[in-house]
């Protein structure tokens, strides 16, 4: 299938190309949730470089190897804090589902924004409190 005409895996109505596709290849999110759901894209495509990109300096490790036995299957949009492009910071709390072998799972979390040189990065996950 072209990639043109691929289906976002972030979940919105658009193709990858024209979605997160173009993220990926340099362009700016501007909001938190459009970032988000390119970082979740970027785990299904396996686009380290730009996890690693769109990762605040202060928390982001040296490196990042991703388990390549685990197919993420969808992505759920649960509620957002600021994170507009007139905030300066925000969250996203989602739930994204997974298969590992023959076993499905999702991981639920909320996560900090940030903008840093006026691009939204992400911070690190929060809790309930917000910390």
């Amino acid at each position: 299938m072209a990639i043109r005409t691929t289906p976002c895996p972030c979940g919105l109505d658009a193709s990858y190309a024209d979605c997160c596709g173009r993220l990926h290849q340099g362009g700016t999110a501007t909001t938190a949730e459009q970032l988000m759901r390119s970082r979740y894209s970027a785990f299904v495509v396996g686009d380290t470089a730009y996890l690693l990109r769109t990762w605040s300096a202060a928390t982001r490790p040296a490196e990042l190897q991703l388990d390549e036995d685990i197919r993420w299957t969808g992505l759920e949009i649960l509620g957002s804090t600021g994170g507009s492009p007139f905030h300066t910071e925000g969250t996203v709390e989602f739930r994204a589902s997974y298969r590992l072998g023959s076993r499905t799972g999702n991981q639920q979390e909320n996560s900090r924004f940030v903008r840093e040189d006026g691009a939204w990065v992400y911070v690190t996950s929060v809790d309930a409190t917000g910390r």
